[in-house]
């Protein structure tokens, strides 16, 4: 495992996974919220995007955290290993609940107020997202495809001395 992504619903705890599995294995971590937002929650010119995630996917060892749809395929072809965190929406929901307010490392910004569109998404991910992964998890199973469907499956992978 030297090109790892992790991937899930947002609140699922992806950047959470990806620090831990960082701080065990020493692999770079890039996060693709941090390549995508600027800290006055508006976006990057979608080259300028494009061209940091690339940058990245060049280097010879990393993790990289986050959804992202248009890029994900692009991810898994250049990953050998791929972690979905495949949680129930109700811990996904609570996971962003839990977040708010919070300083973190993978968010160029604090999140304090709840955005309605972004909560849809959440809701809506196991119905209208999930079946897109499973398919893109399908055609790339030739990776090292590892499918977490708690958050005690994830921490036991963590424990574990087989990384």
């Amino acid at each position: 495992m030297k090109k790892i992504i992790v991937i899930g619903c947002p609140g699922s705890g992806k950047s959470t996974f990806s620090r831990a599995l960082h701080h065990k294995m020493g692999i770079p971590l890039y996060h693709l919220d941090m390549m995508y937002w600027n800290a006055d929650k508006t976006t990057v010119e979608k080259n300028v995007f494009s061209e940091r995630l690339s940058a990245v996917l060049e280097k010879d060892e990393w993790i990289i955290d986050g959804n992202y749809g248009s890029t994900m395929e692009m991810r898994m072809m250049a990953c050998d290993t791929i972690i979905f965190l495949d949680y129930p929406t109700d811990i996904c929901l609570d996971g962003i609940q839990r977040r708010r307010g919070k300083s973190r490392s993978d968010m160029p910004w604090i999140e304090t107020e709840e955005d309605e569109d972004f909560m849809a998404f959440i809701k809506t991910y196991n119905e209208q997202q999930r079946p897109k992964v499973l398919s893109l998890l399908d055609k790339y199973c030739g990776k090292r495809v590892v499918i977490f469907t708690s958050r005690e499956e994830a921490d036991a992978f963590l424990k574990g001395e087989a990384l």
